[in-house]
């Protein structure tokens, strides 16, 4: 890790994505924080135009900046989507500089906006880890969370839906089958008002009555 002067505000330090800078100062909106530099590369030359990082600057369509020699702290600033710096590029100068573009408080990590070109070249595949982007997948999850849960309970509330309605069923059916048993006992006479009546004592006291009117008569022929 390189060596950094005391006097400025900013420091290497552990970040979501690995090594980020860090204001160590607060830095005012508009503030040259620092250069972006390295060897110049000419497109025109083969050697050159075939070298191939993901430090490379771009300045025109023939001199880029090979960012990845050590001494080049800018290099470990991280990007952002919603960043709180800028590069200001001097293709005259064939300079880079960081500047501010909103007030930066001690601790906050420094960023600047990459450009729409590495963006897909390097960062779509693997996943934006700006906090911007951070906070868009947690919201995500979130709202895949309540999603999950809602569907939950939809299913139990289907499920109970259906587990009452057939319980109410289950229960007409035995109360039906109940009404059933009743009217069979009745059409087969074996009860009447709690009273327990059949062909046979109804016979007998037929039989009785005829008797009796029989020695009724013979009493009265006697006489």
């Amino acid at each position: 890790m390189p060596t950094i002067s005391s006097n400025k505000p900013y420091r290497v330090g552990r970040s979501r994505t690995g090594l980020g800078l860090f204001a160590t100062k607060p830095i005012k909106k508009g503030t040259k924080i620092i250069r972006y530099f390295g060897p110049l590369l000419d497109s025109k030359k083969k050697d050159e135009d075939a070298i191939e990082n993901k430090y490379l600057f771009e300045l025109t369509n023939r001199w880029t900046i090979d960012g990845s020699v050590r001494e080049n702290v800018a290099r470990y600033i991280n990007h952002a989507c919603r960043p709180n710096a800028e590069s200001d590029v001097r293709p005259r100068k064939r300079k880079v500089f960081i500047r501010a573009i909103k007030d930066i408080e001690p601790g906050a990590e420094i960023n600047y906006d990459y450009g729409t070109d590495y963006f897909k070249a390097y960062l779509k595949p693997i996943g934006c880890k700006c906090d911007a982007c951070e906070k868009k997948r947690k919201k995500k999850r979130a709202e895949a969370r309540a999603e999950r849960v809602r569907l939950k309970e939809r299913a139990e509330r289907k499920a109970q839906r259906k587990a009452e309605k057939l319980a109410e069923e289950r229960a007409r059916q035995r109360k039906a089958k109940k009404a059933a048993q009743a009217n069979g006992k009745l059409a087969n006479g074996t009860a009447l008002n709690g009273k327990h009546l059949n062909g046979h004592s109804l016979i007998n006291t037929a039989g009785k009555k005829v008797a009796s009117s029989k020695r009724g008569t013979a009493r009265a022929l006697n006489a």
